[in-house]
């Protein structure tokens, strides 16, 4: 009886915290925000930094490991509607800037904020017991702004050495993790290429490196491990927006790029064409709305892709024609500003950090800077997403908040001239607009009295009507 009570309470809870956070096609499974205290908290609330995941090869109990403010949390997710803290490294307090990647037993730890800081090796292997921290100090070097392990290479952008060392920065270095305990130094990318002040991320696939190089652009090299060197296979520089290239990520056949430029803020989200690394060419950009902000983004097989987008939450896109992606789902992790509360408070860089969607499970790993862990399951929006069916004029007609108050935010992807109208309970129209082809706008509707509206789309190919409650 106690099992079924808690059970019901587990599901009523999981319900009241699904209205809070406006979803579409991706639901909450479970949340856990652990990091209460006062020490090292941001100056904007912010908590929690990257995020990743891993499945123990021996109990195959999944975890998420989260940077946060004052250290590292592993969290047991092998329930995913009930997670809990199985293990916390303290780092330095005060840090906002973690991030994370795993081989075999071992999370790997930067961090780029706070000095003086360390690298962290954390051995996981007795999870969900504890874990035993195997370094954490500055003898390969004291900071970095992000970490990718590819194979058994381990790449850190943006190195920082302790004072007196030679060279004080790098863009990038390699390391060898044959010995997963003992990393080794294999090359720094300045070596071979002086000019390039920084590497804010990187991709890495098969040893060919898409640095992220900030202002410089987009700089795609090859390391040749059997002469420890760096080869510049191709660059995508000087594109629209003078932006700061952030991150990216490819499709599994390597065909396609996707990356996100993260200043200045609501830049596009680009896919390009990689098939010719001497030759770059752009494909299509999208967001969402065009006041969002994309951080990261995570390609998964060559029809999706998730992008971390700071106040306006986590959101999922089909790629599977790349000259025509469109929403296939969405979570907002942060309901308390962004496009659904049709203000950003001047603060566009909080909210979703990052996000994990690799585990074996299909459950997402998103963190929220300021609200915690989400565990989340996409599997509606697989299921209503058929590839070979669904096109960009088939996709949903997305309203939010709802109940609105304000502003009413409105997506839908089409191809097509499309009439939206608002009308309320006696049919009178109160609202009307055509739009060429998508629709990504706000609907002022704080002058409509309260009640019940319907908000209806038409073009060639559908009609779709939806009720939307005004309340104020």
């Amino acid at each position: 009886m106690k099992k079924i009570i808690f059970s019901l309470f587990i599901l009523i809870n999981l319900a009241a915290l699904s209205q809070v956070y406006p979803s579409f096609n991706i639901n909450l499974v479970g949340m856990i925000h652990p990091n209460t205290g006062t020490v090292g908290v941001g100056v904007d609330g912010r908590r929690y930094a990257g995020c990743f995941g891993w499945k123990h090869p021996s109990n195959n109990k999944e975890f998420a490991i989260v940077g946060s403010s004052s250290g590292v949390y592993f969290i047991d997710i092998s329930t995913p509607s009930t997670p809990s803290v199985s293990a916390f490294v303290a780092g330095k307090a005060g840090c906002t800037w973690r991030e994370i990647q795993t081989y075999q037993n071992y999370a790997y730890i930067v961090s780029d904020d706070g000095s003086p800081n360390t690298f962290m090796i954390i051995d996981m292997t007795n999870l969900p017991s504890t874990v035993t921290v195997v370094h954490n100090g500055t003898s390969y070097f004291e900071r970095g702004h992000t970490i990718f392990i590819d194979g058994e290479l381990m790449y850190i952008g943006s190195v920082t050495y302790t004072a007196g060392n030679t060279p004080a920065f790098s863009a990038m270095d390699v390391y060898s993790l044959n010995t997963p305990t003992a990393p080794l130094l294999m090359a720094r990318l300045n070596d071979f290429y002086p000019s390039i002040q920084h590497v804010h991320d990187m991709y890495v696939k098969n040893d060919t490196v898409f640095a992220s190089c900030g202002n410089q652009g987009l700089h795609i090299y090859k390391y040749i491990a059997s002469t420890q060197i760096f080869v510049e296979l191709g660059s995508y520089t000087n594109y629209a927006g003078s932006p700061y290239n952030h991150s990216s990520s490819m499709t599994e056949n390597k065909k396609y790029l996707v990356f996100c430029d993260e200043v200045p803020v609501a830049l596009p989200i680009k896919l390009v064409d990689v098939q010719n690394l001497a030759n770059v060419q752009p494909v299509t950009t999208f967001q969402p709305f065009l006041t969002t902000t994309p951080h990261n983004p995570y390609v998964v097989g060559n029809d999706f892709v998730y992008v971390s987008s700071y106040q306006d939450g986590l959101y999922m896109y089909n790629i599977a024609t790349p000259s025509a992606p469109f929403i296939a789902g969405y979570f907002d992790t942060h309901p308390q500003g962004g496009a659904n509360a049709g203000n950003y408070f001047n603060a566009d860089y909080r909210g979703n950090w990052g996000a994990y969607p690799y585990l074996p499970s299909g459950l997402i790993i998103a963190a929220d800077m300021q609200n915690g862990v989400f565990i989340l399951d996409p599997a509606a929006a697989l299921i209503h997403t058929d590839i070979q069916k669904t096109s960009k004029s088939d996709a949903e007609l997305m309203l939010y908040p709802n109940p609105v108050s304000d502003k009413l935010a409105v997506v839908y992807h089409s191809n097509d001239k499309t009439k939206l109208e608002i009308t309320n309970i006696i049919g009178q129209t109160v609202f009307s607009k055509e739009y060429i082809s998508e629709i990504n706008d706000y609907i002022n509707v704080a002058l409509l009295n309260e009640g019940t509206y319907f908000v209806k789309i038409q073009n060639n190919h559908k009609q779709s009507v939806k009720k939307i409650n005004i309340i104020h």
